[in-house]
């Protein structure tokens, strides 16, 4: 956390907490580092998600590098939660089933490919549907569908980001 403030640096110093300084690494976002740091010191159990919390509301080139921490650059599952959405990767290697609690998630909901297009992408629970769909940059992206079922699945040759709003 190279922009981090200097006297909340010092707090977390006087609490004896170990601080590592890796600010000479530009190439990686904060984030990234963090997550490394983890999967590489501690012991984790297989099925470990990292909940990141405060994850978005920045600079836009910011939050894409955060996001490209959800892509399978980990074998692990992180979820960035943000104040009004929920951020997740669904990897191309098996269909998802999503369970939507409607007290605290939706409407609002999008799947949007990550690393290349889809050529087939296969969704219900949703408004709009997506049967057999071919979803790319500068084509088709799910954005701004809605959440109509409790139940949800997603089916896609290609990883997706996934999103659902959160309600306040």
């Amino acid at each position: 956390m190279d922009s981090i403030r200097p006297e909340v640096k010092e707090y977390y110093s006087n609490l004896s907490t170990n601080i590592v300084d890796e600010s000479h690494d530009q190439d990686t976002t904060d984030l990234h580092k963090c997550v490394s740091f983890i999967t590489s010191n501690l012991p984790i159990p297989e099925n470990l998600c990292i909940l990141v919390l405060g994850a978005l509301g920045g600079r836009f080139d910011h939050e894409m590098g955060e996001h490209q921490c959800i892509v399978p650059l980990f074998k692990h599952q992180i979820l960035l939660l943000s104040d009004d959405c929920s951020i997740f990767l669904l990897p191309k290697t098996h269909s998802h089933e999503i369970h939507v609690e409607k007290s605290v998630e939706g409407p609002h909901c999008g799947l949007i490919p990550m690393g290349g297009p889809s050529a087939i992408t296969t969704t219900t629970g949703l408004r709009w549907n997506l049967d057999n769909s071919s979803t790319r940059y500068g084509g088709l992206i799910s954005t701004s569908n809605i959440v109509d079922d409790d139940k949800v699945t997603v089916t896609s040759d290609s990883d997706l980001i996934g999103t659902i709003s959160l309600r306040n």
